[in-house]
């Protein structure tokens, strides 16, 4: 179990994979930053953990956990930097896993042509990551998932993919339906970046559309029968943490008009295939941390109480 040093003690446990556990820095009173080397993205890559001040390293009990997955361009430090996750969740007997993401097509496993492989972000996270936790830091199988922009995507795809993984799935303005009219468009010239190639992410969007609707929360809502579900968004028009000229072609409004499209989109299919779900459409908002925050606390008490995690 971790002792806050750098060095890495040879007592920790594999994943099924061989993925491993490097090195463990403690960076803050209640806080890890755990290097995992993992196969599944072929480097090695930080993931940040907060535990409860009820854990001990050398405890025989386990504590419920959230999993919490950061946006496109941001890292595994930034629900740490940019929000108050560590003040919302120290109340509660609570883990929170921060796993890094990557900035382009970071939960999924890349098509790559249909060869797969190299980098498989899902299963990084799904499977490594949880299991490297919960055989080393006592994460327990009570879990939940969180993310905001493409980490709401993940957050609630791999709840859809993972029957029994994770008891309740959060998204702020997540994207959650990628074969909606326009986007796969949009999200391919997004991912269009120096060494990517957005068709290797999820395939060609006309050639490869079986694989893209496999990864469409709308289009797989249905098997979130179980799960308790959160999803909000705003709607692109500047709101009350914006300066009010912000032009439209503005990143944040035109990534918020996306995102509120896709998720209205999500809550009518929810209601059309009967799954109860949590929104909070609230409309004048943009694409920034300031609006995820207070959605952050909203859904909190939802999210720990699913999962059992009580406020001390």
């Amino acid at each position: 179990m971790p002792k806050g040093s750098k060095s890495v003690r040879n007592s920790y446990r594999k994943a099924d994979d061989g993925a491993k556990i490097t090195a463990v820095k403690k960076t803050g009173t209640r806080q890890y930053d755990v290097s995992i080397a993992t196969p599944a993205l072929g480097k090695t890559v930080k993931t940040r953990v907060l535990v409860p001040k009820s854990w001990k390293a050398g405890s025989k009990r386990s504590w419920p956990v959230v999993y919490a997955y950061h946006g496109g361009e941001n890292t595994y430090t930034s629900w740490t930097k940019d929000s108050n996750i560590e003040s919302v969740a120290a109340p509660y007997d609570v883990m929170v896993v921060m796993p890094e993401g990557g900035w382009r097509g970071s939960y999924t496993n890349w098509w790559n042509g249909g060869r797969g492989g190299i980098p498989a972000w899902e299963t990084f996270h799904t499977s490594e990551v949880v299991q490297l936790m919960e055989r080393n830091f006592h994460a327990g199988t009570s879990r939940a998932a969180i993310g905001l922009s493409s980490g709401g995507q993940g957050s609630i795809t791999y709840a859809e993919r993972h029957p029994g993984l994770f008891r309740y799935a959060a998204s702020y303005s997540g994207a959650l339906n990628i074969t909606a009219p326009g986007m796969p468009t949009a999200l391919m010239m997004m991912n269009n970046s120096p060494g990517i190639n957005p068709n290797d992410i999820w395939g060609n969007p006309a050639t490869d559309r079986a694989n893209w609707a496999a990864h469409d929360a709308t289009v797989n809502v249905g098997k979130l029968r179980g799960v308790g579900v959160y999803v909000s968004s705003g709607d692109g028009r500047p709101g009350r943490y914006d300066d009010p000229n912000k032009p439209p072609y503005d990143a944040g409004r035109v990534g918020e008009q996306l995102a509120g499209m896709m998720n209205r989109n999500f809550v009518s299919a929810a209601k059309k295939a009967g799954v109860p779900i949590t929104a909070s459409l609230y409309g004048a908002g943009t694409h920034r941390w300031a609006y995820w925050i207070p959605e952050l606390a909203k859904s909190w008490p939802k999210i720990t109480a699913a999962i059992g995690a009580r406020r001390r």
